[in-house]
């Protein structure tokens, strides 16, 4: 699905934070409020919400922290006030409801990944090569449409960010 998102270039808001060179990663948090969100109650994941990102994959100008979408401010259940977008990832990387980001030296923690770290990688890069182990990630059904297409490599922007993977083993860092 196409979200004509409203925000800005993580990127720009971490050049003001002038990292380090020993900044590699950024970890991101979510609000923790079972009040608002009565699901954080139930046990399938350890709350609050985290991810996080390669540096360079948060520096990358298509990585966007979402502040709306369709021309209006995001709403609660879209992950106001503050959401983030990377739209060559699978969809759990895009924490929503961000209180906080840090920078750090290590891979930090996420949530999908240490629920179930065979099913979910850090990276969570779309590739149909790489099957979830309950299903195939071959091919996709796009909302409206009845019939399967093959799935692209980083979700279609393999040329604006194969390069930030070069070298690396994408089947066994997914």
């Amino acid at each position: 699905m196409v979200i004509p998102w409203l925000g800005f270039p993580l990127g720009d808001l971490l050049r003001r934070a002038e990292p380090t060179s020993r900044a590699k990663y950024v970890a991101f948090r979510s609000l923790l409020d079972s009040e608002q969100m009565p699901l954080q109650s139930r046990g399938v994941l350890d709350w609050p919400y985290t991810e996080g990102l390669r540096i360079d994959e948060a520096m990358h100008p298509l990585t966007i922290l979402a502040v709306g979408m369709y021309g209006k401010p995001l709403p609660n259940q879209n992950g106001a006030p503050l959401r983030l977008v990377v739209p060559w990832k699978y969809g759990f990387k895009g924490i929503k409801s961000i209180v906080s980001l840090r920078l750090t030296e290590t891979q930090p923690t996420t949530s999908w990944n240490e629920a179930a770290p065979t099913e979910y990688g850090f990276y969570a890069n779309v590739n149909p090569d790489v099957d979830h182990p309950r299903w195939s990630q071959a091919t996709e059904r796009r909302i409206g449409d009845l019939t399967r297409r093959p799935t692209l490599p980083f979700n279609g922007y393999g040329d604006q960010v194969g390069s930030l993977y070069t070298g690396m083993d994408l089947r066994r860092f997914f």
